[in-house]
């Protein structure tokens, strides 16, 4: 799941069946050998961060798109959402919430804190994996970010 380097993409997620889906569609994009897992929001920022197990790395390397849950262990999607766009360092990695909510309340609190994108996540499997691939070719290789 994993390799040397830099990664193309972090995701923060609890749900074992919401991961499988969503590594499912980015294999189907050819992306999936450049994905990171975080599975609480406290190991997203200390990976983000390059703190505790992940502080061999250099900040510089930050992966090049954030899927991150809403609801998750230890430090809630919210919280890991404030913290990377309130630091200079982490501010211009895009971010897609990537949820279950359908709350209004938290789609405009992510929006509000400077989220890059907000999706609910399809309940049938296909259109789940249908999802993540495109989310993996747009951000990947359609958006285009500075200094990159």
């Amino acid at each position: 799941m994993t390799i040397a380097g830099a990664f193309e993409i972090l995701i923060v997620e609890d749900n074992p069946l919401d991961l499988e889906m969503t590594l499912r569609g980015l294999r189907k994009a050819n992306i999936a050998n450049q994905v990171h897992v975080a599975r609480d929001g406290a190991e997203a920022l200390e990976f983000l961060f390059c703190e505790g197990a992940y502080a061999h790395r250099r900040i510089e390397d930050a992966p090049r798109l954030v899927l991150l849950d809403l609801k998750l262990p230890k430090v809630d999607g919210l919280e890991v959402l404030a913290r990377l766009k309130a630091d200079e360092r982490t501010r211009a990695i895009p971010i897609v919430m990537l949820t279950s909510s359908k709350e209004q309340r938290d789609l405009v609190e992510s929006y509000q804190l400077g989220v890059n994108s907000y999706i609910v996540k399809p309940v049938d499997f296909e259109n789940f994996v249908q999802a993540a691939r495109d989310l993996g070719s747009y951000w990947l290789l359609l958006n285009q970010v500075p200094g990159r």
